[in-house]
C-alpha cells in the first residue's frame, strides 16, 4: 500500500481529562507523524493540534480512529491522493 501525506487537526476540551490517552495514542503512532504543533486556547478552554502524518491510509486512519474515539476530541483530516 501506497504511503499518503496528511494533515490531522484534533480539537480537544477538557484537555485535563483526555491528555494522557491522547498522548500514549500520539506516541504509538510516532513513526507516522512527521511533526506536530499544539497551541492552548485557555480563553475558550481547549487546545488545537495540528500533525503531519506521512503512512498509508491504513495507517492514518487507525490513528484517527483512535483519537476520535476519545471523549472531546474532534478530529479531521485531509491526505494526498
Amino acid at each position: 500500500m501506497e504511503n499518503r501525506i496528511g494533515v490531522i487537526g484534533i480539537v480537544v476540551e477538557h484537555r485535563e481529562e483526555v491528555a494522557a490517552k491522547l498522548n500514549d495514542i500520539l506516541s504509538r503512532h510516532g513513526d507516522i507523524i512527521v511533526g506536530r504543533m499544539g497551541i492552548p486556547y485557555k480563553e475558550r478552554g481547549l487546545s488545537v493540534i495540528s500533525l503531519i502524518v506521512d503512512g498509508t491510509t491504513d495507517e492514518i486512519g487507525s490513528l484517527t480512529g483512535q483519537l476520535g474515539a476519545l471523549p472531546n476530541v474532534n478530529v479531521k483530516s485531509a491526505l494526498t491522493k
